[in-house]
């Protein structure tokens, strides 16, 4: 036998090959080449992937009729009438698909006898699992005899169903034991000898005189004779049918013609690494003729790169006798833009020497750019939406898909989704407006993009982009062959001129929609891969960009809640400090909750009449909105009992009723959470700047610290009295006198107490870092925040520092009178003379005025002494103060009353006026504006 036939008779064994003709059973007259191959190639299901035209002239099925169903459904039963000319075994049942006689049926209805020549494809083997000693379980191949006839006769849906050669993407060496290759000689008995293969135990029984098995053929025997052992994970073998009429046996030339009509890379190879047979699929591989590549090494192909590598790569293998296994995506000259996996698989003779290599090419470069893309698919979506950030999540979208998928990525939303009011449910119509929010470039700088971040443009509605809305359908565009442009028209001179500066030569349009909403569009181009966009670039991008869209309108719809939860905070809190002339104040808010800004903690400062001065601080239990709109509330109640001026503890009280309106504490029904604001605790101060008199009441708040001018701090005592909403109980006031100068610091339990610490240890660090800090209000405000608070807080925190002052006793004038109508006149001339001292001439007649009717109407309707006070402030203030506890009433008196405008001319008169109680009676009060000292 020549070599050429020696190597293909191997070939022929490696696949399970039985040359009929080189055992002497072909019939006679018959030659290689008579009648063309009818070859078809199951997957692992039983399902044709190959029907070639021998087959379709054999048989007249098309392939296109054929390729995607189960090859058994041409086999027609057993024809009863011939059986007892054929041997025992010689026709298989119509659902089998293996070696031996079977009857056809033709497209024309008839039927024909025929031989099926079945052979296992070599497929890929994943890793082997390590056994409980952590070793990989040690090659039998003296046991791997069983499995050779196991596979050959058993049923199609025997075979594994997952073709390894699609999926498998390592580059890793196999054992020659995990793919079924059969030396030739094992397999040269006449495929119709039924006594070989009716029982495949006999081949198997070295006692028996069987044929020689290969050590390299399958294991699986050995397996199922211990199946303690973690069996290796075999991937599903194809198989490759040669179909002959009854009369035709395979031989070499017909193997040879099936294989040349495969999309396989076969070759054959001796000792030496030089190619003795190969099919042009494999010269196809390396760029090179058949003739060409017989009788050199592939190295001599390729000197460099894949060829060196692949030759040690057949080298160790003949060395080892191991079936190895390479993938390469190029630089081979035939296969630069493709990837293949080689099978290289020793050839051994009957005593297990190794006589050559086959070489099995196959391509599998749309498995493995199927598998790049989910990679990139997977990586995305892992990158995309990572904040709630509208401008980094779409930065984050145009950044995984560069330089991985395209050269340069741009993101452009509509103005209208970016608004208050969101994106509309449903396509666009019309010109849109859009804005650029990111663009990513494989060039530094991104200098294609003739957008800035932030800068809008306004598109047509014949425009692509616009389409693109109109419709949600992506759109694709490459290089037009002949012209050398882009089918699509850029709208400005700039931007076409960008295209054609970089060599734009393909471009991908896709909407970007998520929840029934229109959000905008991302473009996708290309100029430095020379390769242009395809259909399936064009659904990874839409699958990406939907991905991409949901984080988009996720974050969309969090930064209008969050507008909206600071919009409702801004507007609960007072948007600066009044300045006033009692403190010199300074505050500040830190909410637990960064994202929404928002929480239940609160301070403030309110302005009341004779230059006093309310400070409170509250704290709602809660964070976000619900805590924010009941501080809201409170804050909003407060200032209205604040208005009405009565004392600290009293104003508590009123609130703590407030709180507890059956009502306002009833749950909700919907969420279950209870209703009301129990839990609320409340700290209120009143500061007089005339007598330095500080009054402070408590509802379970903690107390307030006092830094002394000297720097002294400490804790002052006041009564906690019980939090706000539990009703029933009162609320004691302390008095303190304050030096002038002195700071007093009002605060939330946020800043001062933790989980791992008691809130005392916090008040004493407080106190420790106000001793420490210097400064303004405000600078010791920042100091004490930055010393004591982690990042970010546990809790919401509100600060209030506070700097006493004290008016000059000279700006203060306290009159005396009885209750008698003559100490009216008195009490204006006393008032005409305080304003001459104060510079204040031009106020002395209204001011005169409203002396007189304060005057009168308590002389007319209260009792006992009257009390003149002028205050000289900000405003120019009037108090009376009498010791009945009636206050008075602004009404508008009709044309025939004789009494009554005495108080709508105070009103009129005054900036503002108004009463509060004092402990023995009442004070009436009037503000009246300085007058401008830069006037005419």
């Amino acid at each position: 036998m020549t070599d050429h036939a020696a190597a293909l008779a191997a070939l022929q064994g490696l696949l399970g090959g039985r040359t009929a003709a080189g055992a002497g059973g072909g019939p006679p007259g018959m030659s290689d080449g008579e009648t063309p191959a009818a070859v078809a190639v199951l997957d692992a299901n039983g399902l044709v992937t190959l029907w070639t035209p021998g087959a379709e002239g054999l048989l007249g099925h098309r392939a296109g009729e054929v390729v995607g169903h189960p090859l058994r459904d041409l086999i027609a039963e057993a024809d009863p009438s011939t059986a007892a000319d054929r041997p025992s075994g010689a026709v298989r049942p119509a659902d089998v698909i293996r070696d031996g006689a079977a009857f056809f049926r033709c497209r024309d209805g008839g039927r024909i006898a025929v031989h099926l020549a079945v052979h296992n494809l070599p497929g890929v083997t994943a890793p082997e699992r390590p056994d409980p000693a952590g070793k990989a379980r040690a090659a039998h191949p003296q046991d791997a005899s069983a499995h050779d006839a196991s596979v050959r006769d058993a049923p199609a849906h025997d075979a594994p169903t997952q073709d390894a050669s699609a999926h498998d993407t390592s580059t890793h060496d196999a054992p020659a034991h995990d793919a079924p290759t059969q030396d030739a000689s094992a397999h040269d008995a006449p495929a119709h000898d039924a006594s070989a293969q009716a029982d495949p135990a006999q081949h198997s029984d070295p006692q028996a005189g069987a044929a020689h098995v290969d050590p390299a053929q399958d294991s699986s025997a050995r397996d199922s004779a211990a199946p303690a052992v973690p069996r290796r994970k075999r991937a599903a073998p194809r198989r490759l049918v040669v179909i002959t009429p009854r009369d035709e046996r395979v031989g070499s030339g017909a193997v040879e013609r099936a294989l040349r009509q495969l999309p396989i890379a076969a070759a054959v190879l001796d000792t030496d690494l030089r190619y003795v047979w190969a099919d042009d699929e494999a010269g196809r591989l390396w760029a090179r003729s058949v003739g060409e590549m017989i009788g050199r090494r592939p190295s001599e192909l390729s000197a460099e790169g894949p060829g060196a590598d692949m030759e040690r790569l057949m080298r160790r293998a003949v060395e080892t006798g191991e079936q190895l296994r390479w993938e390469t995506g190029g630089p081979l000259p035939g296969v630069r833009d493709r990837v293949w996996v080689v099978v290289l698989t020793p050839l051994t003779d009957a005593a297990g020497r190794v006589r050559g290599l086959t070489s099995l090419g196959v391509d599998i470069t749309d498995q493995h750019r199927a598998r790049t893309r989910l990679l990139l698919s997977n990586q995305a979506a892992g990158h995309i939406g990572s904040t709630l950030d509208v401008d980094l999540t779409a930065q984050e979208l145009a950044e995984a898909l560069v330089p991985a998928m395209a050269d340069f990525v741009t993101v452009d939303l509509l103005v209208s989704a970016l608004g208050e009011r969101g994106p509309r449910t449903g396509f666009t119509s019309g010109s849109v407006a859009l804005r650029r929010v990111a663009y990513h470039s494989a060039l530094p700088g991104s200098p294609e993009s003739v957008l800035a971040r932030g800068e809008t443009e306004t598109h047509p509605a014949d425009s692509v982009r616009a389409r693109v809305m109109a419709t949600g359908d992506s759109m694709l565009f490459c290089r037009d062959a002949e012209t050398g442009t882009l089918p699509w028209e850029p709208m400005s001179e700039e931007r076409r001129s960008a295209n054609l500066m970089y060599d734009m030569h393909s471009v991908m349009v896709v909407p970007m929609a998520a929840r029934g909403a229109t959000l905008g569009v991302a473009v996708f181009s290309r100029h430095r891969s020379p390769e242009p966009f395809a259909d399936d670039d064009l659904l990874l991008a839409e699958e990406i960009t939907a991905r991409a869209a949901v984080s988009l309108d996720n974050a969309l719809r969090y930064t209008r809640e969050r507008d909206t939860a600071l919009t409702l905070q801004n507007s609960l809190l007072p948007r600066r400090l009044p300045h006033t002339v009692a403190v010199d104040v300074a505050g500040r808010y830190l909410p637990a909750d960064e994202r929404l800004g928002v929480g239940g903690d609160w301070c403030e400062v309110i302005p009341l009449s004779g230059a006093r001065v309310a400070l409170v601080a509250g704290d709602v239990v809660g964070h976000g909105v619900r805590a924010s709109a009941a501080m809201g509330r409170m804050r909003a109640t407060v200032r209205a009992l604040a208005d009405l001026e009565p004392p600290p503890g009293e104003l508590l009280s009123r609130l703590d009723d407030i709180v507890t309106r059956p009502y306002d504490a009833e749950p909700d029904h919907e969420t279950g959470e209870a209703g009301g604001d129990t839990g609320a605790t409340c700290l209120y101060v009143v500061y007089d700047p005339v007598s330095r008199l500080c009054t402070i009441a408590s509802a379970g708040h903690p107390p307030p610290v006092l830094i002394d001018p000297d720097g002294t701090a400490r804790v002052l005592d006041v009564p906690p009295g019980p939090p706000l909403g539990l009703g029933g109980l009162p609320f004691e006031h302390h008095e303190v006198l304050l030096a002038e100068g002195s700071l007093l610091a009002l605060y939330t339990d946020g800043l001062v107490e933790r989980r791992d610490r008691d809130i005392d240890v916090g008040i004493a660090e407080l106190v420790d870092a106000l001793s420490a800090s210097a400064g303004s209000p405000r600078e010791r405000c920042d100091a004490v925040l930055a010393g004591l608070l982690p990042q970010p807080p546990e809790d919401d925190v509100a600060l209030l520092i506070a700097r006493s002052r004290a008016l000059d006793p000279a700006a203060v004038a306290t009159y005396d009178f009885p209750p008698d109508p003559a100490a009216v006149a008195a009490a204006r001339n006393l008032t005409a003379g305080r304003l001459a001292v104060w510079g204040l001439d031009e106020l002395a007649f209204t001011t005169e005025i409203v002396v007189s009717e304060l005057i009168t109407n308590a002389i007319r309707h209260a009792s006992g002494p009257l009390r003149l006070r002028l205050i000289l402030a900000e405003t120019l203030i009037v108090e009376v103060s009498d010791r009945s506890s009636t206050f008075p009433q602004l009404r508008r008196a009709r044309t025939d009353d004789e009494g009554g405008r005495g108080l709508m001319l105070v009103a009129r008169l005054s900036r503002r006026w108004g009463t509060r109680p004092t402990d023995s009676g009442k004070v009436i009060w009037a503000d009246q504006s300085l007058p401008d000292p830069h006037g005419d």
